[in-house]
C-alpha cells in the first residue's frame, strides 16, 4: 500500500501529505544501510525505527565507505566500471527491495544519489566520477526507476558544499534529471557541517526543502542555524539533516573521549524544533556506519549497530515527536521574547514557541533553569500548565497560571532538562495527552 505523497504546506514552513495531514520529519541517518546490510538486517533496522516513531530513513545509493569498489552485502557494486551511465542491475535490485520494505514498514526514504566524495574528494575515498552531463543522466535513471514511489525524498550534496562551478552544476543537473521524470518528489541538499543548503542553492527552483548540518559538538547552538535558514528567501521547510550523533566523540576527537550522549541529542532536537524547524534528524555513531565486529571502526565506534539501535536518545526522539503531534504544532512559531529574566545564549539557553493565536506556549530549559514567562505575550486567561520530562516521556501538572502577572516556573529537578507546556483552557480540553502522568 502506497504512503501519501509529501508536499510543502502553503506558507512554505512545514510539510504535509497529499491529504493535508501535518507530516513530522523524524529522520535517522543510516548512511551505510544500502551498502552494508542484507535483507534480513535491513528489515530488523526498519522495524526498530518504525516502532520508535521515526518517519524518514536517510541513506545513500553510492555510499561513503568505498561505496563504488567495496561490494554491498550481496556482493554487488553499483556501477559498471564506475560509470554513472552504466548502473549494475543486480545492485539496484537490492535497492528496489529496500524501497519496498520501507514502504511496507510505513517509512519514507531520504535517498542520497551519491556521497559527495564522488564529485568532490575533499576527504574520503572517492573516486570522483561525476561531471554535469553524467550527473543529469544518473538523476534521470534514478527518477525513471523510483519516480512512481510516493515515499521517496531526494537528498543531494552528500556532505559537501561546491568547491567550484562544476561542483555546483553537478548538483543542479542531477536535480534537473530527477525533476524531469519525478516532478512530484521533493528534493533537498545535505551540505557539510556548519552550512545551510539555501545559502548556496537558495535561488534554485528544484530546492524544495532546506537542510543544514550542525556539528558533532556538545552545545553547538543548533537553533542559530534553524533561525537563519527560516529567514532565507524564498521560505522553505527547514531540517537539521545531520546533528551531533549519539555516542560520537565530541568534535570527533581522536582520543574518543567526551562522547555526545542522549542529553546532547535531545538538546539539539528541541533547540531546532523550538526555532521553527519542520522536523529533525537523529544520528548514532555506530548506526550511520552500520558498524559490526570486523569492520573498520570510525570515530571510535565500539557497539554493534544492532545494540546501538536502542541507545536512549533514539527513543527520546520518539517522545518528542509524539508530544508535538499531540498538539497543533504547525501553528507554533518561535517567540524568544516571551522568556523573561536573563537568558544567555549559551548551553543553558531557553527556547520557546507560541501558538499563532497566542493561546499556548512550549518552552524548553536544557540545563534545569527556572523559566520566567512574560504575561503580556499571551491572551488573558487561566492557563493549565504541565512539565514534560523529555528523557522519560512523562507529564506532570504544574498548576494553573493566571497570566495577569509574570511568573517564574521552577523546574521539578534542576539536574535535568524540562519542557514547560502552557495551554489555554480550550486547548487543554482538546489536548489528548499521549504520556503517563506522574
Amino acid at each position: 500500500m502506497a504512503l501519501p505523497l509529501l508536499k510543502v504546506k502553503a506558507g512554505n514552513q512545514f510539510l504535509i501529505d497529499e491529504n493535508d495531514k501535518p507530516f513530522f520529519w523524524l529522520g535517522d541517518t543510516a548512511w551505510e544501510l544500502l551498502h552494508r546490510l542484507n535483507g534480513e538486517e535491513t528489515a530488523a533496522y526498519l522495524d526498530n525505527r518504525a516502532k520508535k516513531g521515526f518517519t524518514v530513513v536517510q541513506t545513500v545509493i553510492l555510499a561513503e565507505l568505498d561505496g563504488l569498489n567495496t561490494p554491498n552485502a550481496l556482493g554487488e557494486t553499483p556501477l559498471l566500471e564506475n560509470d554513472p551511465t552504466r548502473p549494475n542491475e543486480k545492485y539496484f535490485e537490492h535497492i528496489d527491495q529496500v524501497v519496498h520494505m520501507a514502504r511496507e514498514t510505513g517509512l519514507y526514504l531520504g535517498l542520497l544519489p551519491t556521497w559527495g566524495d564522488k564529485y568532490n574528494k575533499k576527504w574520503g575515498i572517492g573516486p570522483e566520477i561525476f561531471n554535469p552531463k553524467n550527473a543529469r543522466i544518473f538523476g534521470e535513471y534514478l527518477a525513471k526507476r523510483y519516480g512512481h514511489h510516493n515515499h521517496i525524498i531526494w537528498i543531494l550534496g552528500g556532505d559537501r558544499v561546491p568547491a567550484n562551478e562544476e561542483d555546483y552544476q553537478i548538483n543542479c543537473k542531477m536535480a534537473l534529471g530527477l525533476k524531469r521524470h519525478a516532478p512530484r518528489q521533493l528534493i533537498t541538499l545535505h551540505p557539510m557541517g556548519g552550512h545551510i543548503a539555501s545559502d548556496i542553492y537558495g535561488q534554485e527552483s528544484w530546492l524544495d526543502l532546506d537542510m543544514f548540518q550542525s556539528r558533532h559538538q556538545k552545545g553547538f547552538k543548533e537553533y542559530t542555524f534553524t533561525r537563519k535558514a527560516c529567514k532565507n528567501k524564498p521560505t522553505r521547510p527547514v531540517i537539521d539533516g545531520e546533528p551531533g550523533y549519539e555516542n560520537i566523540p565530541n568534535l570527533l576527537n581522536k582520543m574518543h573521549v567526551s562522547r555526545l550522549n542522549d542529553f546532547d541529542v535531545r538538546r539539539a532536537a528541541y533547540w531546532n524544533m523550538m526555532s521553527g524547524a519542520a522536523g529533525h534528524t537523529y544520528g548514532c555513531n555506530e548506526v550511520w556506519q552500520m558498524y559490526s565486529i570486523g569492520k573498520k571502526a570510525l570515530h571510535g565506534a565500539y557497539l554493534n549497530w544492532r545494540e546501538a539501535l536502542d541507545l536512549p536518545g533514539s527513543s527520546q526522539m520518539g517522545f518528542m515527536k509524539k508530544l508535538f503531534e499531540s498538539l497543533p504544532w504547525q501553528h507554533l512559531r518561535p517567540d524568544p521574547e516571551i522568556i523573561g529574566g536573563f537568558n544567555f545564549k549559551n548551553a543553558a539557553y531557553i527556547s520557546a514557541v507560541m501558538g499563532i493565536k497566542k493561546d499556548m506556549v512550549l518552552a524548553y530549559s536544557p540545563a534545569g533553569r527556572s523559566i520566567h514567562m512574560k504575561s503580556d505575550r499571551l491572551v488573558p486567561g487561566q492557563y493549565p500548565t504541565f512539565w514534560f520530562n523529555p528523557k522519560q516521556g512523562t507529564v506532570s501538572a504544574a498548576g494553573i497560571w493566571d497570566n495577569e502577572k509574570n511568573k517564574k516556573f521552577k523546574v521539578p529537578d534542576k539536574t535535568k532538562d524540562w519542557l514547560l507546556l502552557i495551554l489555554s483552557e480550550d486547548k487543554n480540553e482538546q489536548w489528548q495527552c499521549p504520556f503517563p502522568e506522574v
